[in-house]
């Protein structure tokens, strides 16, 4: 019936929300609350998309894994390898300033892209990883997606409780007292750099996982899914519109920029195809259209940090 076809494109939406949800989260953790400007996002979702799909694969001939482990084994180890990859970049580029500190992540997402699109031996290439094993995949195609989602929807509420946890602790004042005066918070004896890097670390963690997700939902992982478009700008749209330096605003802008993604291509589709190709187009002009709104009329985004959050570093409070 066609109710149940909408249905499942509805679940199907509401799982790559959260995965996304997830990129957002790690993203607000870096810039909304420490002030760091990664713009390398799908070089960690890489990692931890092809870090999963490595470790719990079947075996393969010509590329290295196929151990055949758990999923959860494999979703803890993206989440690893995203934090190892990112202590070094952090510990090298963080001493950047923020400009500087965009483009050298924007050249080690490449470089990550690269090594994935060329090395047989570690990802299969172009060809990608297969038969990569979704929780609960023998059920039917619709109880399956809904058992999907809700792990993933369990994991983004974890995910999002510890966040909001650790942001209202001590260590998430310091960390907006560092990025709103970072020399205050330095005069005051904070360890800037080491803080800079737990921050860097802790997000690029969530962006592996985000990309783990990704890749048991599809069952398979390319280099085409790790498009810095859809990887990397598209998180980058979500946080600012839903409210940069707020968890349920980073969240809020992952569902409204998706749905518009998602139902802007529905639409495309049903033109003649001459035109179709070129209509899809329109999906990124209505996005940066969207986002040129957003910053012109309410710049703090659809939900902003708390004003009292925002308060200068050094100065007495009212």
């Amino acid at each position: 019936m066609e109710w149940i076809g909408f249905a499942n494109y509805a679940v199907f939406m509401a799982i790559f929300i959260c995965i996304y949800a997830l990129l957002s989260l790690g993203l607000n953790i870096q810039w909304g609350f420490t002030g760091l400007f990664n713009a390398g996002i799908a070089g960690f979702f890489a990692v931890g998309a092809y870090t999963s799909a490595v470790l719990t694969s079947p075996a393969a001939d010509g590329r290295l894994g196929g151990f055949d482990l758990p999923f959860w084994v494999g979703w803890i180890g993206a989440m690893v390898a995203a934090a190892l990859i990112a202590w070094p970049i952090g510990k090298i580029c963080l001493r950047f300033r923020s400009d500087y500190l965009a483009i050298a992540t924007i050249g080690v997402a490449e470089i990550i892209r690269l090594v994935i699109k060329s090395e047989d031996w570690l990802t299969n290439s172009a060809r990608g990883i297969t038969d990569i094993p979704r929780p609960l995949g023998d059920l039917s195609y619709t109880m399956s997606q809904l058992a999907y989602l809700g792990i993933v929807m369990a994991i983004l509420l974890v995910a999002y409780l510890m966040v909001e946890r650790q942001i209202a602790s001590p260590w998430g004042r310091m960390m907006r007292a560092i990025r709103d005066n970072e020399d205050a918070a330095r005069a005051m004896g904070k360890d800037v750099p080491y803080r800079r890097l737990e921050a860097f670390i802790f997000g690029s963690a969530l962006m592996g996982l985000g990309g783990a997700l990704f890749a048991h939902f599809n069952r398979s992982i390319t280099p085409e899914a790790i498009d810095p478009m859809v990887a990397t700008f598209l998180v980058w749209i979500m946080l600012i519109l839903g409210g940069s330096g707020n968890n349920r605003g980073a969240i809020l802008g992952v569902a409204v920029v998706w749905i518009i993604w998602s139902l802007s291509e529905i639409v495309t589709d049903q033109f003649p195809h001459e035109y179709a190709v070129k209509a899809k187009y329109l999906r990124i002009f209505l996005i940066g259209l969207m986002l040129q709104l957003v910053l012109r009329f309410r710049p703090e985004g659809l939900l902003p940090e708390a004003s009292g959050e925002r308060k200068p570093v050094g100065k007495p409070s009212d």
